[in-house]
């Protein structure tokens, strides 16, 4: 597994850890919220690693230029 991937899945657990504790996720409702978050996370980490190559790019949509 690459080291992206690792950190990805790494971060997924610990975001569905604390979703577990806040009653959050249910062992009902496990398999659709673990792909979901995981989905994020990886696009997030694309996402940083894009603007590390082309700095200066908005990383997100949500954040406007100054």
């Amino acid at each position: 597994m690459e080291k992206d991937a690792k950190e990805a899945l790494q971060v997924t657990k610990e975001i569905i850890v604390k979703f577990i504790e806040t009653s959050r996720v249910s062992p009902g409702n496990f398999a659709e919220i673990f792909p979901a978050v995981y989905q994020v996370v990886v696009a997030s980490i694309a996402t940083h690693a894009d603007t590390r190559k082309h700095p200066g790019k908005n990383p997100s949509p949500l954040i406007k230029e100054q």
